[in-house]
């Protein structure tokens, strides 16, 4: 048979196969994005209540509220401490400096105690919540960055995807989650706050929070506070970081490294 004879039947098979692949690009194109959007934890909204001064000095670690009054904990090596504070006008009420060569990080307030995270060193440091004295010490592994509590025991993160439940006494880790969404593993936690049954966390340079489940560690969805203070009015190292609720009167606040604003906000859902 000729060449001539087969050319037809050549580039009709090559169309059709042309055709098919297009076609399978296409419909493979189209789950895909159905998938992505299934897959895609909500994202909240909010709106800003008020607006408060925050000390611009303040390298926030660590935010809380106990019996409606605020208190933080700051980083940076000889510059880090635990602080009652004046919500109206941002200044320390009282004030205890973290030994220098410590780097704070997260604090809780459980039981009349404030426990406050060190970076690298391995300590967490308990104090009296009066009168801000140290009441012990009690030594971890690994990195200290957020911490907060569900009522019975301490919740702390260290940078990683991991949440570790520790004993407030012994400081025994008792479990863990890894928090994922979908599957992916969710980096960089940092100051974490417990709300309404669930594990709020800053994400380290993002700003959004998570809401992650405690139970598995599934991120249940995340509140973009992308545009609560622009990234063009802040240093690199000025990043969100801050969540403080007061369950009581059902008042949020966020901060964050070196912001001269504390914001109250409202969640629309949870």
């Amino acid at each position: 048979m000729s060449s001539e004879s087969t050319a037809p039947s050549g580039r009709r098979r090559l169309n059709w196969l042309v055709a098919s692949v297009a076609a399978a690009i296409a419909v493979g194109v189209a789950a895909w994005a159905q998938l992505g959007a299934r897959r895609a934890p909500p994202s909240t909204a909010f709106e800003i209540v008020a607006v408060y001064p925050h000390d611009p000095g303040a390298f926030t670690q660590g935010l809380a509220i106990e019996a409606g009054q605020l208190y933080e904990g700051t980083g940076q090596y000889g510059a880090s401490t635990v602080r009652r504070v004046d919500l109206a006008s941002g200044r320390p009420e009282k004030q205890r400096a973290l030994n220098p060569r410590y780097f704070g990080e997260g604090i809780a307030i459980l039981g009349g105690s404030l426990y406050q995270l060190t970076w690298q060193n391995g300590v967490a440091v308990v104090y009296d919540l009066e009168s801000f004295e140290v009441q012990r010490t009690m030594p971890y592994d690994g990195e200290g960055w957020g911490l907060t509590h569900d009522g019975r025991e301490l919740i702390m993160s260290d940078g990683s995807a991991t949440i570790r439940f520790r004993d407030p006494t012994t400081f025994a880790v008792t479990r863990e989650i890894e928090v994922r969404d979908h599957g992916a593993p969710v980096t960089k936690l940092n100051e974490l706050e417990y709300i309404d049954g669930e594990i709020w966390a800053n994400i380290w340079y993002d700003d959004r929070i998570a809401r992650i489940s405690p139970a598995d560690g599934a991120v249940k969805g995340y509140i973009d506070l992308a545009s609560l203070y622009p990234q063009n009015a802040r240093s690199s190292e000025a990043v969100l970081n801050g969540i403080a609720y007061d369950a009581a009167a059902e008042r949020l606040f966020v901060t964050g490294k070196n912001w001269p604003q504390l914001y109250e906000i409202k969640v629309a859902r949870r």
